[in-house]
């Protein structure tokens, strides 16, 4: 490894380390975050919650904009917003009476660029395949692109998952 190799390693961990202890307990780097986002952010944040508890299939979608893409491992992209309500009645056609008993997700480093947002997180679901089968549970982190839209709210337009 050549010599400036190292130094633009070490200078680019030494700039994570330093983004990293600059942002307050919360993780969320308040110098640009303005109230108006962090409200629009936090209710996509709500709204993922409602609609995973519920599975609504139309809201499951409402939370995506049009180009989103999910990433799963494992798995091939999911390219659009119609392609993730696909996939999403895919993955549940042979569970109809799959139910998300709970779902708790974690946010962590919100940051905000112009109109883009990122965060990552951690989440735990537990869920039933059937009304008369055993709890089950998931530990899933990923990492989020949130989009502003332009009535201000924000949806999400990428998640890479890694469960």
């Amino acid at each position: 490894m050549r010599r400036s190799s190292i130094f633009i390693a070490l200078a680019f961990l030494l700039g994570l380390g330093i983004g990293y202890f600059s942002q307050g307990a919360t993780g969320v780097r308040q110098k640009d975050l303005r109230p108006a986002d962090l409200a629009g952010i936090e209710k996509l944040h709500h709204d993922d919650l409602e609609v995973t508890l519920s599975q609504d299939p139309k809201g499951l979608m409402d939370i995506w904009t049009e180009d989103a893409v999910r990433y799963s491992a494992g798995k091939a992209p999911v390219v659009g917003r119609q392609a993730i309500g696909d996939d999403n009645a895919k993955g549940l056609a042979p569970y109809p009476g799959f139910k998300v008993l709970s779902y708790v997700p974690k946010f962590k480093n919100i940051q905000v660029q112009d109109d883009l947002a990122t965060e990552w997180f951690e989440a735990q679901a537990i869920f039933k395949l059937s009304p008369d089968g055993q709890p089950n549970t998931l530990n899933a982190k990923g990492l989020r692109v949130m989009r502003r839209q332009a009535d201000g709210s924000w949806k999400f337009v990428v998640l890479i998952l890694d469960q």
